[in-house]
């Protein structure tokens, strides 16, 4: 903040409380048989008539006590422009005593757990807890608590995986984050390519397909997402490029669906967490992952 806005929010604030101190101070000096001589005009009833009465004693003092307490507040923490207060308190500062309270107490826990590898401690009851603590603050908002994924976000619980599902892939991915690119395809292969493209990609996977259709979108196939997906639709973990012939699908598997990623393309992506987590919570988080494929 300016040292021109700083100021104009100090005497701002002084002088509202000022003003509001004085304003108490008037209206409580007028004696009680002048403010009843007030009448405001308004009558309910015929006979109910609203008069201009002093406040009672306890309100007042009430009153007066939090503007002390307001100005008490102002001179020992924030709230005066720029004036600190002088305790030195922030949020931030509060903040970082906190997190360094909580490395003390749960580092060690974490660096126990670093020693081991991730097939062991999927197997630990305390280390899926933790894992699945850091789960849900960190990754349900977009795979959700049960880690079942959505329209988009992946399914982590099952055995379809985009990266790989190798414990070192899985913590690749949730350290460095991943970038998932399909390119549009619509002006390549034009709308009837497109048509024929869907047709084939169904068949790949098994569902209900117009058969000439897919026929034509065989060759187109080899020739525009071959090199992705592999020659027989099966994908390639490396690239991010997923499976065509199994029943999960990110985006839909409907023909409308897969017309609208081969037209127009896809972009993915998810952040990496190795500033935010660090190795060692991301040895657990990627541990908690594991396991749940590990079941399947």
């Amino acid at each position: 903040m300016s040292s021109s806005w700083s100021l104009y929010v100090i005497i701002l604030t002084v002088v509202s409380i000022i003003a509001t101190a004085l304003l108490l101070r008037m209206t409580s000096r007028i004696s009680s048989d002048e403010l009843k001589k007030q009448d405001t005009g308004h009558v309910w009833d015929g006979d109910l008539r609203e008069l201009n009465n002093p406040l009672p004693r306890w309100w007042l003092i009430s009153f007066y006590l939090t503007i002390i307490f307001a100005v008490l507040y102002l001179i020992l923490y924030p709230g005066l422009g720029n004036f600190a207060g002088v305790l030195g308190w922030t949020s931030s500062g509060q903040y970082d005593a906190q997190i360094e309270q909580a490395e003390e107490k749960y580092q060690p826990i974490f660096a126990a757990f670093a020693q081991r590898t991730i097939p062991e401690l999927a197997q630990d009851g305390a280390a899926l807890s933790a894992g699945y603590n850091l789960f849900v603050n960190e990754c349900a908002q977009c795979h959700g608590s049960d880690a079942g994924g959505a329209r988009s976000f992946p399914n982590l619980a099952d055995k379809a995986w985009l990266w790989g599902g190798a414990p070192e892939q899985i913590v690749t991915t949730i350290t460095h984050g991943r970038q998932g690119v399909m390119p549009p395809w619509g002006a390549a292969l034009g709308e009837d390519g497109v048509k024929e493209t869907t047709q084939y990609v169904l068949q790949l996977g098994g569902f209900d397909h117009d058969a000439s259709l897919a026929s034509a979108g065989a060759t187109r196939f080899q020739m525009f997402c071959a090199a992705c997906h592999g020659a027989e639709g099966k994908g390639n973990p490396v690239l991010g490029a997923p499976d065509l012939t199994d029943q999960d699908w990110l985006h839909g598997s409907d023909a409308a669906s897969i017309a609208e990623t081969i037209k127009n393309g896809r972009q993915n992506r998810m952040p990496a967490f190795q500033e935010r987590l660090g190795d060692e919570r991301i040895h657990v988080v990627a541990a908690y992952v594991y396991s749940l494929s590990a079941q399947q």
